[in-house]
Order: C-alpha cells, then structure tokens, then sequence
C-alpha cells in the first residue's frame, strides 16, 4: 500500500497528478486538484526536466560524492559557505578609498564604467554592491568589502564558563 502525497490515506494504486508543475501520487479524491499524467507520456516528453534513471544516477553521485567531502569535515558545506559575507562599514571603506585616491563620486563611477547614482547609494549605506560591483571597488580602490569571519565563528564555538544558566540547564527531557 502507498499513501497518498496530499492527503495522506493508503492507496493500493495512485493516479499520477501534475499539481502545480509538481507530480504526485494521489488518491481518487485528490486527483481532482491537478492533471492527470500518462506514465508513457511523461518519459518521452520530459525535455525540460530530465527525470531518466541515467541523469539522476549521475546527479545523485555527484552529490554523494560532495556530500561524503563535507562530511569528513565535520559539518555540511552549502552555497553560503563559497559566499563572503560583507562588512557592515562597507560604505564607509568605499568613500574613505574613494577620498584617499582623490576621485570624485562622478569620476569612480566613470573608471568603474558604473552610474554616479549607484556610488552615492553604496557610500550611503542604502544599496549593497553586486559581486561584480565589489570586485570592481576592491581593484580600483585596493580596499577590502568582505567581513572576516572568523569573529563570527568564534561567537558560536560554544558555552561560556561565567556561570549563567543556559536552555541545557533548565529544561528537563521526558524520556
């Protein structure tokens, strides 16, 4: 027996639903909600997403492959940690290495093939610079955007020994 994927109840032969660009196996009282998929039919025209055994056989060693890397180290790696995350006072360090080279708002804009209007708003603190744009900054202006992480990861390592109680020390399990 199969449980429904909507509703949940045992099913001994789900219909094959498409729910809002999603398939499902659901039962006859859920197959009102979608449009019913030809199983032949699903496997001939699946030129958008490629469902065949070989591209997911493919796909899904590649990420055992870089799941098995991040877990010999401990922790999980994600897309967060390719990304450098930046500084709170990045607008002041592009107006400080803005100044100290001698240039205009107009004129760094003009060098960085960028809108005036665009180094205002990041001198400004109203706009956060794109990947590109920092990479521009940081080479015409030799200042660094990025944060160093190490503060923060020194935040979490762990608990502190100055006596105060933490969620550990006060909620009791019912095991």
């Amino acid at each position: 027996m199969v449980q429904c994927e909507m509703c949940g109840t045992e099913v001994s032969s789900p219909n094959r639903v498409k729910i809002e660009g999603a398939e499902l196996d659901v039962c006859d009282e859920c197959t009102d909600f979608g449009t019913e998929v030809k199983t032949e039919e699903t496997s001939s025209t699946s030129t958008k997403y490629s469902t065949s055994s070989s591209s997911s056989s493919s796909s899904s060693s590649s990420s055992s492959s870089s799941s098995s890397g991040g877990g010999s180290g401990g922790r999980r790696r994600d897309m967060f940690d390719e990304m450098d995350e930046i500084a709170q006072d990045y607008h002041d360090r592009i107006r400080k290495g803005r100044e100290s080279q001698g240039l205009s708002q107009e004129e760094l804009a003009k060098q960085l093939n960028e809108k005036a209007s665009l180094i205002r708003k990041l001198e400004q603190g109203n706009s956060l610079p794109s990947d590109d744009v920092q990479k521009k900054l940081e080479s015409a202006l030799e200042i660094s955007l990025s944060a160093g992480g190490s503060a923060d990861e020194t935040e979490w390592s762990g608990g502190s020994s100055d006596g105060e109680y933490t969620l550990g020390d006060v909620v009791k399990r019912k095991d």
